[in-house]
């Protein structure tokens, strides 16, 4: 799995006008399935996000996790992240999980941040969406379980 993290202090997700998922504080999530990725890689991922600190405590240094700032999650799926632009202008999306299994461990994931305790937004998987969000310091991570 691959998830572009970013801090927020609001976001959004809409589709076709509609707002769908939206949050205050906390982080944005870009989530990307890859096709070898398992139960084991979104439990890893949900945990590593869960305890991440990245947010400022009372001394100004990154202490404090989401969980611990009451901060929530807007979680959106994004396929794109396993784009392959090493050859050609196009890009490859051959790492990418097919939707179906993507779909489920997306789902997955999401479930097993909100049983840490979090309130978790979503998008909708596989839908056009316009993504909002005011970045927060800015503080944008890159995570990888595969690295």
């Amino acid at each position: 799995m691959k998830v572009v993290l970013q801090r927020v202090s609001a976001a959004r997700v809409d589709i076709e006008g509609k707002t769908v998922g939206q949050i205050g504080a906390g982080l944005l999530l870009l989530v990307g399935v890859g096709h070898e990725d398992t139960e084991r890689d979104a439990a890893w991922m949900a945990d590593k996000i869960a305890g991440l600190r990245i947010f400022e405590d009372d001394g100004g240094k990154m202490n404090l996790s989401v969980k611990e700032t009451g901060g929530a999650i807007l979680s959106v799926s994004q396929f794109t992240l396993f784009g392959d632009t090493r050859k050609g202008r196009r890009p490859n999306f051959m790492d990418a999980a097919r939707p179906e299994a993507a779909s489920a461990l997306y789902d997955r994931f999401n479930g097993m941040l909100r049983e840490a305790g979090l309130t978790v937004e979503t998008g909708s998987f596989g839908a056009m969406m316009d993504v909002t969000l005011t970045n927060d310091g800015p503080v944008t991570l890159i995570l990888d379980t595969k690295e």
